[in-house]
């Protein structure tokens, strides 16, 4: 494509140099691969700045720049006022604005996300359509899975998938947007046919610094002019926040709340929840799902209205949350044939893991076990919220590594010790993970549930900047063959 064309409708454009004519048939934002006529985008960010790095680009084979100052070198540079937003609209044009060609469905919010755009696109899936998928779990095409290291990817990535799922015939799409991404701008420009707000606890102050920060990054993005209907948790309390501000039409869904769409009538076992979902008390209808607990619940309304506001009907939707049988990570019991049960769960912040243990608590019939820690070079004001929380809600608690990155992961257990020690309740503090795992098993007796929370469906630990294969299903089974060794 030619770099004028790209150019055409670039708001942020404040000048060129160069031939602009050059034909462009990648676009680049990382400086070491090596691409045949690339487009390097010279992004300014917190740690690095992409200038620094074009000469490498221009020697990996990019032909041009997008800067926010021009650089001493020989190719044609695109100057602009903001490079990431920037980057955001020139990769749309380059593969051919491929979101406009689908129906766009976005989930924001602090918990939930994975599990609403996994129902989402079971219901979707139950209408008759293609669905794509894009989140923290990877992108699914289809059933086609693509590996994926960040909740909401780069403008790069996210516009060549877009334009691989609408090249494969997907007609809806449903997209986890994280509040980075969103500070990021890495979806400027894009418009979505409907966003739900799910709710917000604390999470990503390591990047944001306060709660304030996080919840307007998060409300910009619902009321800004990129969705054209909303979907609110009405028994999340910062929606009162939003509503007053919103220019398009909304719907609410929720439990406690007087909203649109409610769940009532809930019951909630080991082998799941079943409930009545009412929409405005006119159509009313039950579902049972397979995966429990009262977050489940949230979910599956966040999914529905979606779909409800799409014009999916009440059975599609009642088939669709019934369909699914688990999403990774979440909630998931593991098959270990043992009196003792094993779940596995992504909750690393505060309030999730406060839902989970809450959740398991309802159905245990013997001990409840946590065994979790906290992630290095992230919020340290989590670790001693969560080991307080642990304390209160487990029987017994395992404090052990999740991903301590380049922190040292003694001081990490240190902060959450914090939290629960003066709890007084029975807990140990094993750094090595797998180690921690074994002793969990060990203690189990019949009628407990040990709960692996924090790594989910992660398939890696990542230690001192390596990132070393650690899947928790693979560990598990590994420890029952050595225990019947």
């Amino acid at each position: 494509m030619i770099l004028r064309e790209l150019c055409a409708d670039l708001v942020y454009m404040l000048g060129s140099r160069g031939d602009l004519d050059t034909d462009i048939r990648n676009v680049v934002s990382s400086s070491h691969e090596k691409h045949e006529n690339g487009l390097f985008f010279c992004i300014v960010g917190a740690r690095f700045d992409g200038h620094a790095f074009a000469q490498e680009a221009i020697d990996n084979g990019c032909v041009a720049l997008v800067v926010e100052r021009y650089l001493p070198f020989d190719v044609p540079q695109i100057l602009v006022s903001d490079g990431r937003a920037a980057m955001a609209r020139i990769c749309a044009a380059f593969y051919g604005y491929p979101a406009r060609k689908m129906r766009m469905c976005a989930i924001t919010g602090t918990k939930g996300k994975t599990t609403t755009s996994y129902m989402f696109k079971s219901i979707i899936e139950a209408a008759g359509y293609k669905c794509g998928l894009i989140g923290t779990t990877g992108t699914l095409i289809g059933t086609k899975k693509i590996a994926s290291h960040l909740t909401t990817p780069d403008p790069v990535e996210l516009q060549k998938t877009l334009r691989e799922m609408a090249d494969a015939g997907v007609e809806y799409v449903g997209m986890e947007v994280s509040a980075h991404a969103i500070d990021m701008k890495r979806l400027d420009g894009m418009t979505f046919d409907v966003a739900c707000y799910t709710n917000l606890s604390q999470d990503h102050l390591d990047y944001f610094e306060n709660m304030e920060r996080y919840f307007e990054t998060k409300k910009s993005f619902i009321v800004g002019q990129q969705c054209r209907n909303v979907t609110l948790n009405a028994d999340e309390e910062t929606v009162e926040k939003i509503i007053p501000d919103l220019k398009v039409p909304f719907i609410t869904y929720g439990i406690s709340a007087n909203a649109d769409l409610f769940a009532r009538d809930i019951e909630i076992t080991e082998n799941g929840v079943s409930f009545n979902m009412c929409l405005h008390n006119t159509q009313a209808f039950s579902v049972h799902l397979v995966m429990t607990g009262m977050f489940n619940v949230y979910n599956a309304l966040a999914a529905a209205s979606l779909a409800m506001v799409l014009g999916i009907d009440a059975e599609d939707v009642r088939k669709g949350l019934e369909n699914i049988q688990s999403v990774p990570g979440r909630i998931e019991m593991l098959q270990t044939g043992t009196p003792y049960k094993i779940i596995l769960d992504y909750s690393h912040s505060p309030d999730a893991l406060k839902n989970i243990l809450k959740t398991v608590r309802e159905f245990a019939k013997g001990r409840v076990i946590a065994l979790f820690g906290c992630g290095g070079d992230r919020d340290h004001q989590k670790r001693p919220i969560m080991g307080k929380i642990g304390g209160q809600l487990a029987d017994y608690c395992v404090l052990t590594s999740d991903n301590p990155r380049s922190e040292d992961p003694m001081q990490i257990l240190n902060a959450i010790e914090e939290g629960i020690k003066p709890l007084g309740k029975p807990y140990t503090v094993i750094e090595n993970r797998k180690e921690a795992i074994r002793y969990a098993m060990n203690m189990a007796q019949e009628g407990d549930i040990i709960v692996l929370a924090g790594k989910g469906h992660e398939t890696y630990q990542e230690i001192m900047g390596v990132k070393r294969p650690f899947d928790e299903k693979q560990v598990v089974q590994e420890i029952l063959r050595e225990m019947k060794a």
